[in-house]
């Protein structure tokens, strides 16, 4: 067994790498977005566990080392199951933001989640907001900083309905 500590996330990025991809790096727990993957590759390459290529991100002999692995080669999905519930049973679920109950986001978001869901002028009508307030709250906030996943359709001859999926 390896001396090499590691977080549950970063044991668990690995695993998957190893298992799924060849050992390239291309899938990230759900709590880990934007910039902060950027900063799990930094602490992985310092701590030499993986190492760059013109493709991306590979484990390295000390990520194979540290996952226990002592050579690269398929790994069983139960295997992984069981790596990647070890992970997330270690890892305390991750704060998400959250949203006031009484505030202009709330109420957007009950917009969205009712079965008719919400046009931009009902969501503007409601919030005082502007049009471009609220398509720049769905990108940013709702989508990126909540997690939300927002669908639009457009009925011919109507206007774009947006729900949350």
């Amino acid at each position: 067994m390896s001396t090499i500590q590691l977080t549950p996330a970063q044991h668990a990025i690995l695993a998957y790498a190893y298992a799924h991809s060849g050992g390239k790096i291309e899938w990230f727990p759900a709590n880990i977005k934007g910039g902060a993957r950027q900063k799990v590759l930094e602490g992985l390459c310092n701590r030499a566990l993986i190492s760059p290529s013109g493709t991306g991100w590979f484990v390295s002999a000390g990520g194979y080392a540290a996952l226990g692995i002592p050579h690269r080669g398929p790994v069983s999905l139960d295997a992984l199951d069981a790596v990647i519930e070890a992970a997330e049973a270690a890892q305390p679920d991750a704060p998400k933001p959250r949203t006031r109950e009484n505030s202009k986001q709330a109420r957007v978001i009950a917009m969205l989640r009712r079965p008719e869901g919400a046009t931009v002028p009902q969501i503007c009508e409601a919030t005082g907001w502007q049009a471009h307030t609220v398509r720049g709250t769905f990108a940013g906030a709702f989508k990126k900083k909540l997690g939300l996943a927002i669908t639009s359709e457009k009925p011919e001859g109507g206007e774009r309905i947006y729900r949350t999926a």
